[in-house]
């Protein structure tokens, strides 16, 4: 598996072959330096840990991750993530030069927090009718049985927090990899806001 880490600059579009406007997400990808290598027999499990978005002044870092990064000796990062790749050791680079125009990629981040909502904007329900004398328009409705089981059953679609959740947008299309700028141009939407945190990974 090939992965990286970037960071979401927002939306735009392209003009594809024929004329057809593309819309894209346009992505700062890396490059991603591996502070870490797990390994079978002391971890229990393989992996690479690579980080991205140095940090300019070291007393931003705690103890703990301080001593990670001197023992690895590279610069400290904001984000650290796993990624199951192989071939790598401590202090490589990983670029946008791994994905090329083309290959299929997941995309998981945070999407944008909406608040506390309703179950019209949360679940989609189609709410009641509208007209003038309507007493019930975007209430939930019933929301338990009778007699059994006497209470509201798990799981009931009701308002509450919506968003802010770690989601995986799969099988979208590389448009466009730019190594110079480290920029990655992504068919579609993607999880989270503008200037939000991605993991990126090639599918196979």
């Amino acid at each position: 598996m090939i992965g990286i880490l970037g960071k979401k600059l927002g939306m735009t579009q392209i003009f594809a072959e024929g004329g057809k406007i593309v819309p894209v997400t346009v992505i700062e990808a890396g490059p991603c330096c591996v502070v870490q290598v797990k390994t079978l027999e002391k971890d229990g499990y393989e992996a690479v840990k690579v980080g991205f978005n140095e940090i300019k002044k070291e007393k931003k870092v705690n103890k703990a991750l301080s001593g990670v990064f001197k023992k690895a000796g590279v610069k400290p990062y904001r984000l650290l993530k796993e990624f199951a790749m192989g071939d790598l050791k401590v202090g490589d680079l990983v670029t946008v030069e791994k994905f090329n125009k083309g290959d299929n990629v997941s995309v998981t981040g945070v999407s944008k927090g909406k608040g506390f909502q309703g179950v019209i904007k949360r679940h989609k329900f189609a709410g009641g009718p509208a007209s003038h004398g309507s007493m019930f328009y975007r209430a939930p409705g019933s929301i338990g049985a009778s007699s059994y089981p006497s209470r509201v059953w798990k799981n009931q679609k009701m308002p509450g927090h919506m968003g802010s959740e770690r989601v995986t947008a799969k099988n979208l299309t590389v448009v466009d990899v730019k190594p110079d700028q480290n920029i990655l141009m992504i068919r579609g939407a993607v999880p989270g806001a503008s200037g939000t945190y991605v993991m990126i990974r090639k599918e196979s």
